[in-house]
């Protein structure tokens, strides 16, 4: 296998993902909000988007791990271009859940996260970790997020277009219709980069491995939980959390789009610290006190009297975020069998794609009558999985089975 070429098309798919998702995740919910959404609506959007989401995950798990990752990643591509096409088209309630669904819509962790959640996820998480020596998974993981924030922070500077496009005359659905059909076109480039990438079938892996430190079904069974805590914490951020920027502070896609783009910036470096840390502090100890600190950071943001402020609390959250993501997934990686890597990423997931469906409903309407009820959501149940999280797995030796295709 040519490790080190699937890498770069890896990361080249990674890049235009995170591009394409970081200005969509701005424009989209000031999309509805211009045409007549309340919060409510959003929000229920936004939770119904996530059925999709959650079928998708699903299905992946199960095609990934038997007829290829590659060939997964190419799918799910052209459902975002189509995604993207429908955006364009229609604002209606039906087709903003489908295309939302599709094309992605906050589903990318949101900004400064590289890209890293969402039904591509359980596909190029393996191809990953099965590109690198157990040593240099975790330094893998890093460098792929390292790439998609930079390409995050690109996509969301492409946020302020509808802005400018209206000063110079555009009206604001042109302005934010363009930009659909040019997230459309960039998930058909997603497809032809995926093509180079070669991989042995997964069934044909060896199955000679060493044992895992833990069964598989403990696994998932303990991914599920601390997963399903943090999706309804996620569940009150994405296209929620930009709203709540909107309404409490005044602000539109064009301030928020260069918020995203210096967050993106500013938690780059710290996805590539992280495999240090985890060498001194090891995975789960190193994702246990970075999420800790980034959650204080977060809650503050509620204190703050303008949007600077409450911006620059929300960037230190996701670079303490970055420090620990990485460790989190070569961790997974690390304690998965080679061959079942696709289905433990998605089936331990689908608890937080699923929890993530409730939440934003729920977040939209109570933001009716607490505007800031998406930052203390997502800081209560994400704290829930912090600890659940320590529970489960600091006892649980680091396991590194190597892949068979592994250099």
């Amino acid at each position: 296998m040519e490790s080190n070429r699937n890498l770069q098309w890896i990361y080249i798919g990674r890049a235009l993902r995170s591009f394409i998702t970081a200005f969509l995740t701005v424009i989209f919910p000031l999309y509805l909000a211009k045409v007549g959404y309340s919060a409510s609506r959003l929000g229920l959007v936004v939770a119904l988007s996530g059925a999709i989401t959650v079928v998708l995950v699903a299905a992946v798990g199960f095609y990934a791990d038997f007829y290829g990752r590659r060939r997964a990643i190419i799918g799910l591509a052209l459902l975002a271009a189509v995604g993207g096409l429908v955006m364009g088209l229609s604002h209606a309630f039906v087709w903003a859940v489908l295309a939302s669904g599709l094309g992605g819509v906050g589903r990318g962790g949101g900004a400064g996260s590289g890209g890293s959640w969402g039904p591509v996820f359980p596909a190029e998480q393996p191809l990953v970790a099965e590109s690198v020596s157990a040593e240099r998974r975790t330094l893998a993981f890093g460098r792929i997020s390292f790439i998609g924030v930079l390409a995050g922070a690109a996509g969301s500077l492409v946020a302020g277009v509808p802005d400018w496009l209206h000063q110079a005359g555009w009206s604001w659905i042109a302005g934010y219709r363009l930009l659909f059909f040019v997230a459309a076109v960039l998930a058909l480039g997603m497809v032809f980069v995926s093509l180079p990438i070669r991989e042995r079938p997964p069934q044909t892996l060896d199955t000679e491995e060493t044992p895992p430190p833990i069964p598989i079904k403990t696994l998932m069974g303990r991914l599920g939980l601390t997963n399903a805590l943090n999706g309804l914490g996620f569940g009150f951020l994405g296209p929620l959390l930009t709203y709540w920027f909107y309404r409490r502070f005044g602000v539109g896609s064009a301030e928020i789009g260069v918020l995203y783009m210096l967050i993106n910036l500013a938690a780059a470096f710290p996805y590539l610290w992280s495999s240090v840390l985890a060498k001194r502090l090891g995975a789960v100890k190193t994702v246990t006190i970075t999420r800790g600190i980034g959650l204080l950071m977060m809650l503050l943001m509620v204190f703050m009297p303008n949007f600077t402020l409450a911006g620059l609390f929300y960037l230190l959250r996701m670079v303490f975020n970055s420090l620990g993501m990485p460790a989190r997934q070569s961790f997974v990686m690390g304690v998965s069998e080679s061959r079942y890597r696709s289905r433990v990423s998605a089936f331990s997931s689908l608890p937080s794609q699923m929890t993530a469906m409730i939440t934003p409903a729920v977040g939209g309407v109570l933001m009716e009558t607490v505007l800031d009820t998406p930052i203390y959501g997502a800081v209560i149940f994400m704290t829930l999985n912090m600890i659940t999280y320590w529970w489960s797995f600091h006892k649980v030796p680091e396991g590194t089975p190597p892949s068979a295709s592994s250099p």
